[in-house]
């Protein structure tokens, strides 16, 4: 069905590639043929296999089901000469199906539109996947962050065995809100200035918390429309927000989002971390030496505080978006920017990273263990939202916090070991896992993925994919338990 789908995706770009003339019709449409026909044979060949599905299928369907849509979504790559050296090819198409945003390409606009279509469709599919995986599947395999919030939201809740029968409901839900964003940026980018095409590729990256953009200098193109900037700013933001909350909002409860511990702490951060960057950049760097970022257009104050608004949110919310080369900013600007690669949107988002929810989680504990040091017979619960976590939770977002950790040290290892100096080593790592898109160093905004070593994009690759599917989802699958019968 995955095959089926993507298929179909393949034609709306060739589609595209006819209206736009730009002579990838017959290599788009093989593409789709293929890949459709593949899975109509394999639909066909195994329509009647079993439908019960228990938490290891659901693992392998999950990290299987990405896998296939990677490997599927480069025919058209291939076909057009786009990209043909295959760990080019999958780092690609691995960075936009994972919504991470990270790129080999030197000239994106040198490609054909339709496949610049095509890879922001990536982004979109992948991202509207991680919306369905996060409040659907995740939970039901235990380890999603959304149980938290099933007692809030009837309909998305998991029972212990099966999917919850609305879940189907909700997906539709999830899937019209995503569909009406998307629309929405597209027309305000348009009506602000962009082309329709830069429209609809920007937004569908966006709306995925992707990052890959139409152009090759990213939003930055536009640093001389200031609104444009602001609108894909709101965008960003409500793709980092979570989607049920988006839901609540649409239909009038209000008060739920108001209410909502993690969307208080989401927007505090975004807005704490931009009037520091603010103040840095309007103290300390000279934007007249800096064309980039255009401060002729409404002076010093407001360009300094548009692209520290823009970085900021598009890091925390792990869209590859950027304005300007932030890591040249200041030595000090590098490194808070570093350090937000770890935060992550909201739960139940299309961000990646570690996500707000755990890190309260994880203060919220911490703070409780010097309370249960001074009172060691006295039963202390960890409250989110005034009610109670369950322990099990708690212990679940400790062993991802290490587990994140230690694949992040790993992970900079082995990209130092392949040639990587320090800093590119550490950001690469932390970008890949976290779905961040540009990283420091020889990987920063101004760069690109392609320098790296033909094993590093394939670690990279891998990273992006673990880091996608929430850790457990794909490292349970190299645990000898996990292959026993019993």
């Amino acid at each position: 069905m995955l095959l089926v789908f993507n298929g179909g995706a393949m034609l709306i770009s060739s589609l595209v590639s006819l209206i736009v003339d730009d002579g990838a019709v017959r290599e788009i449409t093989l593409s789709a043929t293929i890949v459709i026909i593949s899975g109509l044979f394999l639909m066909s060949f195994f329509k009647n296999n079993s439908r019960k599905i228990n938490k290891r299928d659901g693992y392998l369907i999950v990290t299987i089901g990405w896998l296939t849509m990677v490997f599927s979504g480069m025919v058209p790559y291939y076909l057009t000469d786009s990209i043909t050296y295959f760990p080019n090819l999958l780092f690609e198409t691995m960075s936009g199906y994972t919504t991470t945003g990270s790129t080999i390409l030197n000239d994106v606009e040198a490609l054909p539109k339709s496949i610049i279509f095509w890879r922001s469709m990536t982004h979109w599919l992948g991202g509207m996947g991680i919306i369905v995986l996060a409040i659907a599947i995740l939970p039901l395999l235990g380890i999603g962050g959304m149980q938290l919030f099933s007692a809030e939201a009837p309909g998305t809740g998991i029972s212990s065995d099966k999917i919850h029968p609305r879940i189907s409901d909700t997906a539709k839900r999830l899937w019209m809100i995503y569909v009406g964003l998307t629309i929405a940026e597209t027309v305000l980018l348009n009506f602000a200035g962009m082309s329709f095409f830069d429209a609809i590729n920007n937004s569908m990256s966006n709306i995925a918390s992707g990052g890959f953009s139409s152009k090759n200098e990213s939003i930055g193109y536009w640093n001389n429309m200031p609104f444009v900037q602001y609108i894909i700013i709101i965008f960003m933001f409500l793709a980092g927000t979570n989607f049920i909350l988006i839901y609540f909002g649409l239909t009038g409860k209000i008060k739920k989002i108001i209410q909502n511990t993690e969307f208080k702490w989401y927007v505090s951060f975004i807005s704490v971390f931009t009037i520091i960057v603010t103040t840095v950049l309007f103290i300390s760097v000279d934007l007249n030496e800096t064309d980039i970022f255009h401060p002729q257009v409404y002076g010093k104050f407001e360009s300094s505080f548009r692209h520290a608004l823009f970085q900021v949110v598009a890091i925390t919310t792990t869209t590859g978006f950027v304005t300007g080369d932030f890591i040249s900013w200041t030595p000090f600007i590098t490194m808070f920017f570093f350090g937000i690669m770890f935060l992550g949107g909201s739960s139940g988002s299309t961000s990646g990273g570690v996500k707000i929810l755990r890190h309260l989680i994880l203060i919220k504990n911490g703070i409780l263990e010097f309370k249960r040091s001074l009172h060691p017979n006295a039963i202390i619960p960890l409250r989110h939202n005034n009610s109670v976590v369950e322990k099990p939770i708690v212990i679940h977002v400790l062993a991802f916090f290490i587990l994140y950790l230690i694949l992040f040290i790993i992970g900079a290892g082995v990209l130092s070991l392949l040639g990587l100096d320090f800093i590119s080593a550490i950001g690469g790592a932390a970008s890949s896992i976290g779905n961040v898109g540009p990283a420091l160093g020889t990987l920063g905004p101004l760069n690109n993925f392609d320098s790296l070593p033909v094993l590093a994009k394939y670690w990279c690759s891998f990273l992006m994919l673990v880091g996608r599917l929430e850790l457990f989802t794909v490292l349970i699958l190299f645990t000898p338990f996990f292959w026993k019968d019993h």
